[in-house]
């Protein structure tokens, strides 16, 4: 309990100082001028970005990197709007966040005062929870809680809605106060029975495959998770955002499976007898055809998140709980059962269909990130934005860690990367950073090359500039004869001037030749962030692919020599 009166913002910023917050990533306005006048007086660090949908980014690349809620600050009206890209991302991907907003007075709320926005109801599908400060006396234990909930089981945004004579009023806070959290629970162990459950299907298969998603990530599971895929010998595969879950660089593992996934990844998961999810939620982009996939496969599915329980695929064990916890308790469990010609198998798999492309020619996208995969630290954070290059990097760039990998996964929000490695890179700032980006989704937001430079980030952004909207392309290529609609990106700056204009170092790859000795230049400037813009080749298309929908055994390792059909309802 504190004795000194403050006003209603001012304890909302103490509040979070106290529990650790170091940044905040916002832009201003009429509604929140109070806490950014409470900023002025704290030793948290206020990131000032160009754009409300940037600083939403920011907060999650900071939180995925850390693992701590990262925290964003907008005004009412379109301020908080602009905001609502940010919480789908991150609700979609699970990741922490905070969004202060500024709202009007509280008479005025309703009476569609100027620049009111209900925004509690408008984002009410794509956050956690979500508050409507009315009384400021209830800062402390709602900021309190805010964090708690963000960060705990299952993380995910939380918006607080503050209206102006709220975060103006003066007021004796009590920072002791105790959360008011009735019936929030976070699921530790799971049942015993269903542990030993997994065990003897474990023991039993003969050839079992671990599917790791960023659930495992978000709950430190992946030592546990190295010492039961080795002990069992089993193959492992990971989602897109459980890159680095499993060092990708080990014998056991497949890399990353799906629509884009490697084709041993896809192999192994089409003839497997067992599938264990541990933290992916068996979304779209995995399954396909959700009545073939793994049909005739005993399924396991490990998850904090009871929702998810037979939600996209009827599993034969659910085990509720931690996914550390379970895993740790499984292997005290665990015998080695008979997968060595499995294992044999799949090793056979990656030496025969290695992800491969074409050298000849022009400046192919996956030869820079093959190059670029040789070049980075082992422990360089990697942030994509959405579109081929997404899955290019996804394949070429090898995550040997957690946390070293993050990307747009279920929303699919273009214009994420480059702010989500500003974020990142001030979240760990000893750590080589770079996203990888394509010309569409940078010019989104390459408004925050602004705050890069201000805040001397020293982020690498690789611009793969085929001049297009390459995976809509692609698409168009494969079920629409090659009608091309509003794809091509005719008017595209160059990337080289742009960057000049903001003051920032840039770098350009044309040619083949050039690759290796521009990107090393490139890794090696720390003054400050610094554009790499590789003009590639326009129309390439990204294999393996199992079109949406269509089962695993209908995966393209090419283009196919004749016209396909686009699956009903596919995106």
């Amino acid at each position: 309990m504190t004795t000194n009166t403050m006003t209603g913002a001012q304890a909302i910023i103490e509040s979070l100082q106290m529990q650790g917050v170091e940044y905040i990533f916002g832009y201003p306005g009429g509604a929140n001028m109070p806490i950014f006048d409470a900023l002025l007086d704290s030793p948290i660090q206020l990131v000032l970005t160009r754009h409300e949908q940037g600083a939403t980014h920011m907060a999650d690349g900071y939180a995925r990197a850390t693992g701590k809620a990262g925290v964003a600050l907008v005004t009412s009206g379109p301020g908080a709007t602009n905001a609502i890209t940010g919480l789908l991302t991150a609700h979609m991907d699970s990741a922490p966040m905070i969004v202060l907003c500024g709202q009007t007075i509280t008479p005025n709320l309703g009476m569609d005062a100027f620049q009111e926005a209900d925004v509690s109801g408008i984002s009410f599908a794509v956050v956690k929870h979500s508050y409507l400060l009315k009384d400021v006396e209830d800062v402390p234990r709602v900021c309190k809680e805010a964090l708690h909930i963000a960060e705990s089981g299952r993380p995910g945004p939380v918006l607080i809605d503050i209206p102006k004579d709220i975060s103006s009023a003066q007021f004796t806070p009590d920072f002791s106060v105790d959360m008011d959290l009735p019936g929030y629970v976070i699921p530790e162990k799971a049942y015993s029975a269903d542990v030993q459950a997994i065990a003897d299907l474990l023991q039993d298969a003969k050839k079992p495959v671990l599917l790791i998603g960023q659930g495992a990530i978000i709950s430190n599971a992946t030592r546990a998770i190295k010492i039961l895929a080795e002990k069992m010998q089993i193959p492992v595969v990971t989602t897109l955002l459980g890159k680095g879950a499993f060092p990708e660089r080990h014998d056991l593992s497949l890399g990353m499976l799906g629509m884009h996934g490697t084709p041993y990844a896809n192999f192994a998961v089409k003839d497997c007898d067992l599938i264990m999810s541990i933290g992916s939620r068996w979304d779209d982009r995995i399954i396909g055809n959700p009545n073939t996939f793994c049909k005739d496969a005993k399924k396991i599915h490990v998850d904090i998140d009871l929702a998810e329980k037979n939600k996209m695929i009827k599993v034969d064990v659910f085990a509720h709980g931690d996914a550390r916890l379970v895993i740790e308790e499984l292997n005290t469990l665990i015998r080695p059962g008979d997968t060595a010609k499995w294992v044999k198998e799949c090793q056979r798999n990656k030496k025969k269909y290695p992800l491969k492309y074409r050298k000849q020619g022009g400046l192919k996208a996956e030869f820079v990130l093959d190059v670029l995969d040789n070049l980075l630290e082992e422990d360089a954070i990697i942030t994509t934005d959405v579109g081929q290059h997404q899955m290019w990097a996804a394949q070429f760039l090898k995550t040997s860690n957690p946390r070293n990998w993050i990307s747009s996964g279920g929303a699919g929000t273009m214009g994420f990367g480059f702010p989500s490695a500003i974020g990142a890179q001030l979240g760990a700032p000893g750590r080589q950073t770079l996203t990888v980006v394509g010309d569409g989704g940078f010019q989104m937001t390459m408004c925050e090359m602004s705050t890069a430079m201000l805040q001397k980030t020293p982020v690498k952004i690789l611009i793969l500039d085929n001049k297009y909207l390459g995976m809509v392309r692609q698409w168009q290529d494969l079920f629409f004869e090659k009608r091309y609609a509003g794809v091509d990106m005719e008017g595209n700056p160059d990337f080289i001037k742009l960057a000049n204009s903001f003051g920032m170092k840039s770098f350009r790859i044309r040619r083949n030749a050039d690759v290796e000795r521009v990107l090393k230049e490139a890794l090696e400037y720390n003054d400050g962030p610094c554009l790499i813009w590789a003009e590639v080749e326009k129309e390439d298309n990204v294999y393996p692919m199992i079109p949406s929908g269509l089962d695993y055994s209908e995966m393209l390792l090419e283009r196919p020599k004749e016209k396909m059909d686009a699956p009903p309802g596919s995106t």
